[in-house]
């Protein structure tokens, strides 16, 4: 490796250890020469801090240095934390992962009760989910999918490592809410669009899925609270 290549690593290293979060590759491209190619030096970065106490870990198009596996449990120390996230955000969160890029409408569609504006604030907020441009449809909604942020904090490479469905449902979570049993309502993540309307197209195994009786989603009106008795119109009692 020539003395330039070197002096390349140590600007990305420097720049990923000073970095509080995970930095994308193209701020990285952003510190290098015109014309680098940025891939080989990560690799050998990261190649190089494989077997020591801090490992280099890409999370989708980003890169941060993390404690390495094998070590963590003996770093570990109780700490106070905030609130948990509502179980509304949760199911979102689901929702934003499994079937992003995903409208607020379409969200609500799934969970099957109206979505709080705040609901979508606390994830922007925490950093896990962004807007990803605008549906072509009547109105351009809003589409949200989640970050590089979320992949890290969840411990996640890439966003093709979120549990699949077998998964789910050796864990007990397909039946656990709505949000989940609708994994099977719009498609697994990385499918191919058919082009028309932007919707998603299933596969083969998304076919079988959705053949499956036990995965098939609730109903809108079985997830909605019961409707309240209404009161019997008063009759007056002729002479």
């Amino acid at each position: 490796m020539s003395d330039i290549d070197l002096q390349h690593l140590r600007i990305l290293e420097a720049y990923i250890f000073a970095s509080p979060e995970p930095v994308s590759e193209r701020a990285l491209q952003s510190r290098l020469p015109e014309g680098t190619t940025i891939s080989p030096l990560m690799t050998e970065l990261q190649t190089q801090y494989e077997n020591r106490g801090i490992n280099l870990v890409r999370a989708g198009k980003s890169w941060a240095f993390r404690t390495a596996d094998d070590v963590s449990s003996l770093l570990n120390k109780q700490v106070d934390i905030g609130r948990a996230p509502s179980r509304a955000a949760i199911e979102t969160l689901a929702i934003c992962a499994y079937h992003q890029p995903v409208t607020r409408a379409e969200i609500e569609e799934i969970r099957g009760v109206s979505l709080s504006k705040g609901t979508l604030d606390v994830l922007f907020e925490a950093g896990w989910i962004k807007p990803r441009g605008r549906r072509q449809t009547p109105g351009r909604p809003v589409t949200w999918g989640t970050t590089d942020e979320f992949l890290d904090h969840f411990g996640l490479n890439d966003i093709r490592d979120l549990p699949g469905m077998e998964d789910l449902k050796a864990a007990g979570l397909l039946n656990s809410g709505p949000a989940i049993n609708a994994y099977t309502s719009r498609g697994t993540v990385g499918e191919k669009t058919n082009g028309t309307n932007g919707e998603q197209a299933p596969d083969a195994e998304m076919q079988m899925i959705l053949a499956d009786e036990d995965s098939a989603e609730l109903p809108p009106e079985t997830l909605m609270d019961e409707p309240q008795e209404q009161p019997e119109p008063l009759r007056l009692e002729e002479d």
